[in-house]
């Protein structure tokens, strides 16, 4: 008997794709047919498109702009501008940092005595100096045991949210969307994060300890790049963020609920679209693009990435405002994207200028004309010019308008555009737009709102939903928010005397029934958004651990503080959970590496030990000021000793700033390889010597049995 008709020849893709990966794992890893340094860093029709669109002004400039596109990026960071630390981080950075990198450099570059070793450089045109560069490359960092102390800096602030690595002109798009505190942010095409992860720190830079009222939602359209954006966003420990994966082309209409308890269609102050591209812009760091690069990857993307940016539009409240950006130089996936948006909208976005945000900044305006060109580099000067064959790829919307149309109504010339050998970056674009009125094709109505004032409303255009015959990707744990009868937060509430302000239905679990293990606490305006929407999009990560279930005895509380939450719940917990140690003491407590033996209480200062009389055992808040600035860090007190609960990496910062000592923090990966070696040539010759020994015994065993 067959298959019903519905069951044949049907697979689940998604287990079919895991299936697949399965297999390959098993298989051994497929070597390059050539070393990376191979790649020969030339295309001539990317030398001869490019030259013909005229993006550098001169045959001078021209050379600049090639001569950099084969030189290897520059690793450039920024300190995470939210974080009540920054300023003393960068202190450090200027101290210490700097002056561990100058000899590190010069032991790097020994073998060349004449050679200049360039400075750290500020970034003018990011804020408050949060931006450095180094005249390294990402090679040069990993692979050189000199700069090994530096590697490590890197590595430890990265996982511990205190800095980003992230390329130059990537830190432009969430500089140039101006967020504030109070925003509605979406971003459309969202990982692998970093862009995400700015927004986050903008959204906080009010900082003070409250709770900003905006919030940042990420989507992705792949499932495991939203993981990816997880763990990006995850070291800002952000209550205000949430994770979709969805279509952005597609992205559903959603509803919140307003100040007035009215629910509204949910419309974004900032929308940011860094679509997906071509990425000719990365050949510093991506070279296998340049054996790769062709015309009809501009082409075929151009579709799509108008579809994005019209949804993004759609979204956007009115006098909102929208990134629109690429790491691509083809003015097909570019000006022409917004071009073809700016001709069907009557003149309800208007792209603005943006460079104001930028001070210092060099780049190169819009281009205003442009000729769209055919895979075997045959150029068109309209549409009515591309043969019958060529007009599924070059369409109409891809054309430039008259030359005044382009600056006096669509101002391109105000798009900025970053060519690597202005400032020694990456290439990329960037437009600001403004939406001044509803889209010709939106529909606004007048409400009521509970106040029983009357205003108008832009309903939010229903896009065309794909059907799915599956679920993409995991199916994830539900989010089970506290209702005002749940159990666990009296516990909570008590020992940790959680003050009035504080709201319990903000806090969540991840399982409908059993013993809830970790707590989660998000803002009220995400719980607000994932209650009304939980059915319209895949809500994938939201809200920060907060509390986390101990086992241990004889304790009034179930549950500990999580250091990933104490940033969000500090300011509501009571002063009897909480202990001024001195700066002395919680290095000491930071530096014990041993769980098991904590220090003993009476080994601490007369001041802390004061400050722990009366403190009942259990999780509470250790804070120590440094410079002004007051560090808070989850503590256990026990019967007789105190410890530190801190991960490594932001032990190795909270040392840092407290000006501990790093040594047996630090890992000298070319050093224990050599340790490796020399280990397994003594087990070696140990071994060789077992056998001669053993050779000898039985030789003269042989003698004694002949004898």
């Amino acid at each position: 008997m067959g298959k019903p008709k519905h069951m044949t020849n049907k697979q689940n893709p998604f287990a079919k794709k895991k299936r697949n990966n399965k297999e390959k794992a098993a298989e051994p890893p497929v070597r390059r047919d050539k070393p990376y340094e191979s790649i020969v860093l030339e295309n001539e029709s990317f030398e001869a498109y490019y030259k013909h669109q005229q993006i550098c002004g001169s045959d001078a400039e021209w050379d600049q702009f090639m001569a950099h596109m084969r030189r290897n990026l520059p690793v450039t960071f920024r300190i995470t501008g939210s974080k009540a630390q920054a300023q003393l981080l960068l202190k450090l950075i200027k101290e210490d940092f700097f002056e561990e990198y100058f000899r590190a450099v010069k032991e790097l570059r020994k073998e060349e005595p004449d050679a200049l070793v360039e400075p750290p450089r500020c970034l003018e045109w990011y804020p408050r100096e949060m931006a450095w560069q180094l005249e390294l490359s990402r090679k040069d960092i990993r692979r050189s045991e000199p700069l090994f102390k530096l590697h490590n800096f890197l590595i430890s602030e990265t996982s511990s949210g205190y800095i980003s690595r992230q390329e130059a002109v990537s830190m432009i798009p969430p500089l140039v969307l101006g967020v504030e505190p109070h925003h509605k942010v979406l971003d459309m095409c969202a990982a692998p994060g970093s862009k995400t992860a700015q927004l986050i720190e903008s959204l906080h830079a009010g900082d003070g300890g409250t709770i900003p009222s905006g919030f940042v939602m990420a989507n992705d359209v792949d499932n495991n790049r939203c993981y990816m954006l997880v763990h990006q966003a995850k070291r800002l420990n952000s209550p205000c963020f949430v994770v979709t994966n969805g279509d952005s082309s597609t992205f559903p209409a959603m509803q919140y609920t307003k100040d007035d308890g009215t629910v509204s269609p949910l419309k974004f102050d900032r929308v940011l679209c860094d679509v997906p591209c071509s990425g000719d812009g990365t050949l510093r760091k991506n070279a296998d693009i340049w054996n790769k690069w062709n015309l009809a990857q501009a082409s075929n993307l151009h579709g799509l990435q108008y579809r994005i940016l019209k949804r993004g539009a759609e979204l956007l409240e009115v006098g909102g405002k929208l990134v629109y950006s690429t790491c691509s130089l083809n003015p097909i996936e570019n000006e022409a994207v917004l071009h073809h948006l700016l001709k069907e909208s009557d003149d309800s976005l208007e792209i603005v200028e943006c460079s104001g945000a930028l001070p210092t900044l060099k780049y190169s305006t819009g281009l205003t004309y442009w000729e769209p060109a055919s895979k075997d580099l045959t150029f068109y000067k309209s549409f009515e010019e591309v043969p019958e064959s060529q007009r599924t790829v070059l369409r109409p919307g891809m054309f430039p308008p008259p030359k005044e149309e382009a600056v006096n109504r669509y101002h391109l010339d105000r798009c900025l555009r970053i060519l690597p050998h202005q400032q020694n970056t990456g290439g990329f674009f960037v437009a600001l737009l403004e939406k001044k009125k509803p889209l010709p094709w939106e529909t606004v109505t007048a409400v009521v709102g509970a106040d029983g004032q009357e205003s108008s409303e832009t309903a939010i255009v229903e896009p065309p939903q794909k059907k799915t015959k599956y679920m993409r990707g995991f199916k994830e744990d539900p989010f089970v928010f506290f209702d005002e009868k749940e159990e666990v937060f009296d516990s909570l509430n008590k020992f940790f005397q959680l003050n009035a302000d504080f709201e319990p239905r903000n806090l969540l679990t991840r399982c409908k029934v059993g013993k809830k293990k970790n707590v989660y606490f998000c803002s009220s305006i995400v719980r607000d958004i994932v209650q009304l929407n939980e059915k319209r999009i895949k809500m994938i990560n939201l809200g920060v651990k907060s509390f986390v279930r101990c086992a241990t005895r004889n304790i009034e509380c179930d549950f500990r503080l999580a250091s990933e939450g104490l940033a969000n719940v500090n300011a509501y917990i009571g002063s009897q959970r909480r202990v001024m140690v001195q700066k002395q003491d919680l290095i000491a407590l930071l530096s014990c590496t041993d769980p098991t033996r904590p220090p003993e209480i009476s080994s601490l200062t007369t001041e802390t030990q004061k400050n722990l009389q009366g403190v009942a055992s259990g999780s509470c808040v250790l804070e120590c000021m440094v410079e002004d600035v007051k560090l808070a860090t989850v503590g256990w007190k026990g019967a007789m000793s105190l410890r530190a609960y801190v991960d490594q990496y932001d032990t190795v910062h909270m040392l840092r700033l407290l000006g501990g000592d790093l040594t047996k923090f630090e890992k000298n990966k070319f050093q224990d390889k050599r340790d490796a070696v020399e280990a397994q040539e003594d087990d070696e010759q140990e071994a060789n010597d077992d056998m001669a020994a053993d050779d000898a015994n039985s030789a003269t065993v042989q003698e004694e049995s002949n004898e």
